[in-house]
């Protein structure tokens, strides 16, 4: 007796792990909450500084998609000597409301469980928990409060401590000179789109 078996075609992996990546994202926007969970019980064994990051000027961008409210972005970027990004830093505010949003982009090889941690000059650190990742980065974020982007504008430096997958501290320390009359000032760039 001969039996026929059927199967199921086999899926894409690669789409499955995006379908998976981007619902995790999708429900981290949707509900506020980091899509990875944020222990931070386990301590670094150590720490090194990143000497070779070289940061570029604060640029401010603004969106303004047809019909919608006006977004405006300042941002600084690191890069390696190799022309690579290191790590970018995002104030996005949408015009209007006073909504801000602190991003940080941060190169894939970190423990996630473990936030990001944002110093600016002396003052008390604040923890920025990552939401995603991307095949080439991964993004802490969290709500900029009034307080936060107050000491940014006053501010001398900021210090990013990230921990990466070995469990070492790496600290990097971003200038904010220029924060405050790029963050207030007219956009280098505005986008805009037509609803026609």
């Amino acid at each position: 007796m001969t039996g026929r078996i059927e199967t199921q075609p086999q899926r894409n992996c690669t789409t499955c792990s995006f379908a998976a990546v981007f619902l995790a994202a999708a429900a981290s926007v949707a509900s506020g909450l980091p899509a990875v969970s944020q222990q931070t019980d386990v301590a670094p064994r150590g720490q090194r500084e990143a000497k070779d990051v070289t940061y570029g000027d604060w640029r401010k961008l603004c969106f303004k998609p047809g019909g919608a409210q006006m977004h405006c972005r300042t941002s600084i970027t690191g890069k390696f000597s190799t022309g690579q990004i290191a790590v970018r830093v995002d104030i996005i505010e949408r015009e209007g409301d006073g909504s801000a949003r602190l991003q940080i982009f941060s190169p894939v090889g970190m423990y996630l469980q473990k936030p990001v941690r944002l110093t600016v000059d002396q003052a008390q650190p604040h923890l920025v928990p990552y939401t995603w990742c991307l095949a080439n980065a991964c993004i802490a974020g969290t709500v900029a409060t009034a307080k936060m982007l107050q000491e940014i504008s006053s501010g001398q430096t900021v210090q990013l401590e990230f921990v990466d997958s070995n469990l070492l501290s790496l600290t990097t320390t971003l200038p904010l000179g220029q924060f405050a009359s790029v963050h207030k000032g007219a956009p280098a760039q505005t986008f805009e789109q037509d609803d026609e």
